[in-house]
């Protein structure tokens, strides 16, 4: 069993490395074609309803989708990375930091891009559904409390 679990948080490891790599590459590289139009947003619902006023309804959809999705795999692979970080709370909390600091980098380096409150709402919604349907589970499987043996108890069997 703890060689499944070690194998597990390893397979998790890499994933979450992966996942960041991704993550730096879809939100780190520049955009100077955005140079003009990329604005910080600090008013949650402000870019949701930008996105719905200025594209098409499936160009909005992706947009939400994108940054919903960006934010799945912290809810996923957090719970089961992190023995300690397997509650709803401390995903959201971790996946919001993580975000914010993204954002924050996003904003200061990096060319036609900004800052989005919404994009940090989105990615810790897509945490949180991430860990509802998954890793709240695999986090369980891989960490299952284990049980402690008195001393002086004895078996009976």
């Amino acid at each position: 069993m703890v060689a499944a679990r070690w194998l597990a948080m390893a397979v998790a490891f890499v994933a979450m490395v992966g996942f960041a790599v991704l993550l730096a590459r879809a939100t780190l590289t520049p955009s100077p074609a955005s140079v003009g139009i990329a604005h910080a947003n600090l008013h949650p619902g402000r870019s949701l309803r930008q996105y719905f006023d200025r594209y098409t309804v499936a160009g909005a959809l992706r947009q939400v989708g994108g940054n919903l999705l960006l934010g799945v795999p912290f809810g996923v692979l957090l719970p089961v990375l992190a023995p300690k970080a397997r509650g709803l709370l401390r995903v959201l909390i971790t996946t919001a930091l993580v975000m914010v600091l993204v954002e924050l980098a996003q904003g200061a380096i990096v060319e036609g891009r900004a800052f989005d409150i919404d994009d940090v709402i989105m990615n810790t919604t897509g945490a949180l559904l991430g860990w509802l349907l998954v890793g709240r589970l695999m986090g369980k499987a891989v960490h299952r409390p284990r049980l402690r043996r008195t001393r002086g108890a004895t078996d009976t069997t």
